[in-house]
């Protein structure tokens, strides 16, 4: 029997409603994971893995989960308030990636290795210092005025699309830092296939979250 409209419309949104459900779960599970598998304190680097999973699978995407219409935490509170949480949520996302890149730099300086050699540690670093201009054109949100030829809405849909590369390119570097050697010889099997999975379902959701608030705006204009 073909669907209706309306209840394939009801369809979709139960699955992104699930999707996004996911998305939380991961988001946390993954450095939950992480901090078990480490055991932050054991050693010096022992922060490095866990600092950029708390800014690139927990805080960022629960800083761009709140945006959702379906799925944020904070879905009954104003746009106010979800945008002030979402700055902070962004700012912890790159404190902790500082930290965590500041201190693997150190360690790396410790040990006598060099810096920056392999895809993992290039597309890291890209990562962090994109995420720290994205958090520098987020002002541009708060003050429109400093852009005088742009539009509000114009600043978001750019913030929102470049905001999106930047969590792309964070959850690249978290997908081949666990191609390391350090990790593909701690975690093993199926719990390694696992754990590459985590930040493909964050990404896939909050591309769709992106996505489907760009085709609403393009909607709204006509």
């Amino acid at each position: 029997m073909a669907l209706t409209a309306e209840s394939e419309s009801r369809l979709y949104r139960s699955l992104r409603v699930a999707a996004g459900a996911a998305a939380h779960l991961v988001a946390l599970g993954f450095p939950a994971a992480v901090a078990v598998l480490v055991r932050p304190g054991s050693s010096l680097f022992s922060w490095h893995p866990l600092l950029m999973a708390l800014a690139f699978s927990f805080l960022m995407t629960e800083a761009l989960l709140i945006f959702s219409p379906e799925t944020s935490l904070l879905r009954s509170f104003s746009r106010k308030v979800r945008v002030r949480a979402h700055w902070a949520l962004q700012l912890l996302a790159l404190l902790c990636a500082l930290l965590g890149l500041a201190i693997i730099t150190y360690n790396k300086h410790l040990n006598g290795k060099g810096h920056f050699v392999t895809w993992h540690g290039l597309t890291g670093l890209l990562a962090v210092l994109y995420a720290g201009g994205q958090c520098a054109g987020g002002v541009l949100l708060l003050y429109p005025k400093l852009m005088k030829n742009w539009t509000l809405a114009k600043l978001k849909l750019y913030h929102a699309t470049s905001g999106l590369v930047g969590y792309l390119l964070g959850c690249a570097s978290l997908m081949l830092g666990m191609c390391s050697l350090w990790f593909t010889t701690t975690v093993t099997g199926a719990s390694w296939y696992l754990a590459m999975l985590c930040p493909l379902v964050t990404s896939l959701v909050i591309m769709n979250q992106v996505s489907n608030a760009y085709l609403y705006r393009k909607r709204s204009q006509h």
